[in-house]
């Protein structure tokens, strides 16, 4: 019996779902997940395992610590990790079965003349990790070496906006100029809802595989994957007048009934949720009041319809009110939202 805090429900049925429908975006599309910060938080061991048994091969993580963490024993699997070569060293990926994503032409001079499979990302226009295009010429990509070809898009969650269609450009003529065998790469997630010119080989989800969108067009394509509880761990009468939480930020008005739910912002409720957030049983809706604390926060229930009771869940993430919509009251994205789930909470595969 699980009988955690805090519990984050994780439906796998629903991440396959989602893995799925990228597959289907284009015949022969390579669906290289990306599983980097442990998955974004839904834990990238169970989710690398989970879709190696439906037959994916390749995999993106941020860092090498991330890459060494997976153990991958099977030369078939392609991990890619996007931060690098950095100062590390050439064997240290080798004997890893990890691929390096070359970022820069210092990288690419270190690693050029080796016997290590590595791939190249071509800075199109965001301006942050990557080759510059106007670089790329440097590169000898008839290099045997060189199994894929990377770029990101800057905006792909804006499928109306003309910047993705000038990186696209960009990319394109790298894809014309270079060998046929090459491997090409510019979609995240979000391609999904851009025209089928921008799928290339392989598109690397992230965010959409997990639920999440920034987007209403992708939020109707893919399924929820997480239902995220609190366990109420203490009930209580408040008398009139008095307050709750620290620094006295909130006065009831009235005799209130408030329950103590025991996740905080080291668990992933942050501080701005603090009298205005909301947490839901059943088809009740309860009011955070008083400042959320690092363990615990506090909602009033004086109008619940149901039995509440300590040990019974409340549900701060579900299928109805989902992530993108918790972030939206925190004034963050959903990315911050999955990838700050504290790890007292319990995850739980369903």
């Amino acid at each position: 019996m699980i009988n955690e805090s805090g519990i984050l429900n994780i439906k796998i049925k629903n991440i396959i779902y989602n893995y799925n429908l990228f597959k289907k975006l284009k015949k022969n599309l390579i669906v290289a997940p990306t599983i980097k910060a442990d998955a974004y938080g839904l834990g990238d061991k169970n989710i690398f395992q989970l879709l190696l048994k439906k037959g994916c091969k390749h995999f993106f993580v941020a860092t090498l610590k991330e890459g060494l963490k997976l153990n991958n024993k099977k030369n078939t699997i392609k991990i890619y990790v996007l931060n690098g070569l950095q100062n590390y060293k050439l064997n240290t990926f080798t004997k890893a079965n990890l691929i390096p994503v070359i970022n820069s032409i210092e990288e690419y001079e270190r690693i050029k003349n080796s016997n290590i499979n590595f791939a190249i990302h071509i800075d199109t226009g965001i301006n942050r990790l990557g080759i510059p295009n106007e670089d790329a010429h440097n590169i000898d990509f008839r290099n045997r070496n060189i199994k894929l070809i990377i770029s990101h898009l800057s905006s792909s969650d804006e499928y109306k906006n003309n910047y993705n269609l000038k990186q696209r450009i960009i990319f394109d003529n790298l894809v014309k100029k270079n060998h046929k065998k090459l491997l090409f790469s510019l979609a995240n997630a979000h391609g999904a809802i851009l025209h089928n010119s921008y799928l290339y080989d392989m598109i690397r989800p992230g965010i959409g595989l997990y639920g999440c969108y920034e987007n209403k067009k992708l939020k109707q394509k893919i399924k929820n994957v997480i239902n995220f509880k609190g366990k109420i761990i203490q009930i209580k009468k408040i008398k009139k007048n008095q307050y709750v939480g620290y620094n006295r930020t909130y006065k009831t008005k009235n005799s209130t009934i408030v329950a103590i739910v025991g996740l905080g912002y080291e668990d992933g409720i942050p501080r701005s949720l603090s009298n205005k957030g909301f947490v839901y049983f059943r088809k009740d809706k309860f009011k955070i009041i008083g400042r959320i604390s690092m363990d615990s926060f506090t909602i009033d229930i004086s109008k619940c319809s149901h039995d509440l009771k300590v040990g019974m869940y409340v549900d701060i993430i579900n299928d109805e009110h989902r992530v993108d919509k918790f972030a939206k009251k925190c004034k963050t994205i959903s990315y911050e939202v999955l990838t700050s789930i504290g790890k007292r909470v319990y995850r739980n595969y369903e």
